[in-house]
């Protein structure tokens, strides 16, 4: 796995450091320890070559294309998966309709079509095997999973989208719908964290969500290497 640059002072990460310090009093107990958990994660993400190319504006369509060609089969899953048991895990008010990324990455890619593929996704691969074993093994560590991806398109990922379609414009090319969303950001993230908040968990599927939710973070790490 490619090693995680130097991140300059002004990052996408809001899970750790002075405004999440600010945030956090709003947050429930289960969502803080989420934070906690993924901080350093989320930075070693952000910090990665393919990362730091793309908030730089420096990252080329073809790295784009393949990146929501390596995400489309993982959101299948989540989609497909993750609305029954996370309503039997008692996060019924999750806002699957409006989250769902499904459409949006179909046309995406429709758009996408004409430039050139990347090799396979070995990663992507590895990622949705993850998903499917945990969604029949561990429901609950799958929900971490729906955390990292869902609340990282409605947190840095609206940064992430504002860069991707300022790099599509400039190669004369249309921008994407992955990143937008029907509903205002801030209105589904409180969702997102309240439905999180009313998972019925044990301690110990509760410390497995925490672990999990780093693994989720990896995940999408070697993702972004192959990017690179």
């Amino acid at each position: 796995m490619t090693n995680a640059t130097e991140t300059s002072p002004e990052t996408i990460s809001v899970h750790s450091g002075p405004r999440d310090a600010a945030v956090r009093p709003r947050l429930g107990p289960r969502v803080r320890r989420l934070h906690a958990r993924i901080g350093a994660a989320h930075h070693q993400a952000e910090g990665m070559t393919f990362s730091r190319a793309l908030l730089d504006g420096q990252a080329e369509p073809q790295q784009l294309a393949g990146l929501l060609r390596a995400l489309q089969p993982g959101y299948a899953v989540l989609e497909q998966d993750g609305p029954e048991l996370g309503a039997a895990l008692g996060a019924r008010d999750l806002p699957w309709g409006d989250l769902s990324r499904k459409a949006a990455l179909q046309r995406d890619l429709a758009m996408l079509d004409g430039i050139a593929a990347s090799p396979a996704s070995l990663a992507s691969a590895e990622w949705v095997a993850q998903l499917r074993t945990l969604a029949q093994q561990a429901p609950h560590r799958l929900m971490a999973h729906v955390y990292v991806r869902y609340g990282g398109d409605l947190s840095g990922g609206q940064q992430l989208g504002d860069q991707a379609n300022a790099i599509l414009e400039r190669h004369g090319l249309p921008n994407l719908g992955f990143w937008s969303f029907a509903r205002p950001t801030a209105d589904l993230k409180l969702e997102l964290h309240e439905a999180f908040e009313q998972l019925e968990l044990s301690e110990a599927e509760e410390e497995e969500l925490l672990e999990e939710a780093v693994l989720a973070f990896q995940a999408t790490q070697r993702l972004l290497a192959e990017l690179s």
